[in-house]
């Protein structure tokens, strides 16, 4: 409870008013923009040559808004796949926060493999908020690489989903 005082002291004026003030605990966290998009490995043109990975997709941006408990602990976002491709590695790399935010905004926790079991992307985020929208927030760089060619087999139009979540 917060409280505070008025008054006007000449004159032997004095009022006094309490407010009641709550602040809840917030976590949001979305995407932006909404959408798939696809990423294609390119076939070699020469025998003898290995597959061509694809460029990166720099298009989706981490929002996010975090109000903690008072001593709470930082949340952190984590991201998983519903399905590993053999022989490819499903990266994710979360840039430095920018945009319209405030507050305490998350780390990047560098490049990361994704798996079917969560994996921290962005860690030490306190009350904050990033902004909404593209350009606002944590920029994703999700990238694709060979990991190992002997268990490759070709897939058409395999749809891999990226599962984001923002915990303590």
């Amino acid at each position: 409870m917060l409280s505070l005082t008025f008054g006007l002291m000449s004159g032997g004026l004095f009022s006094q008013t309490t407010v009641a003030l709550t602040l809840p605990v917030v976590t949001l966290l979305d995407v932006e923009p909404t959408g798939s998009f696809t990423l294609n490995f390119t076939a070699p043109t020469e025998a003898g040559q290995a597959l061509t990975a694809p460029a990166a997709n720099t298009t989706k941006w981490v929002n996010y808004t975090s109000a903690i408990a008072s001593g709470g602990l930082t949340r952190r976002v984590t991201a998983s796949i519903n399905q590993v491709i053999p022989g490819v590695n499903i990266r994710v790399q979360a840039a430095a926060a920018s945009g319209a935010g405030g507050g305490t905004l998350g780390t990047s926790s560098g490049l990361v493999t994704l798996s079917t079991t969560a994996s921290t992307i962005i860690t030490g985020i306190g009350g904050a908020y990033t902004g909404n929208g593209a350009n606002n927030g944590h920029m994703l760089t999700i990238s694709l690489s060979v990991n190992t060619y002997a268990n490759l087999s070709a897939h058409i139009n395999t749809p891999v989903v990226i599962t984001y979540t923002i915990t303590e």
